[in-house]
């Protein structure tokens, strides 16, 4: 099992209106120590937010997940949360919020490959 690592991982939901606690998985965020990983894949379905509520501002909603995006790579683009250490990222992107877009309690499993594991969990949980 040596070959395995810890990894964590937390699923980015669209809440349009937060009052009613509805959401739609719209990402997946994987950390994975061993290898100083941190990525996302995010994936917004305009119909089905569209069949929560229409006044939802997507283009808003996509800036906030490419700002994720910008974190997890640890880009300057991403401001001052970017520069931090790539656990510390994890964390505050994973972190509670009570805004339109909120992420899931942080879940963990064993992987050999991260990249491959968040591919898995994107389309599982995502698609």
């Amino acid at each position: 099992m040596q070959d395995r690592h810890v990894f964590e991982y937390a699923i980015i939901r669209v809440v349009p209106k937060v009052e009613r606690e509805e959401f739609l998985n719209v990402g997946v965020i994987l950390y994975c120590a061993k290898y100083k990983f941190l990525n996302m894949r995010s994936f917004l379905n305009e119909e089905r937010i569209r069949s929560f509520t229409d006044s939802i501002d997507l283009e808003e909603v996509g800036a906030y997940l490419q700002a994720f995006d910008l974190i997890c790579k640890g880009e300057k683009e991403g401001g001052p949360i970017a520069l931090l250490p790539v656990s510390d990222r994890f964390r505050w992107l994973a972190a509670t919020r009570s805004t339109i877009l909120q992420t899931s309690k942080v879940h963990i499993g064993l992987c050999r490959h991260p990249e491959e594991t968040l591919e898995k969990l994107f389309q599982q949980l995502v698609l």
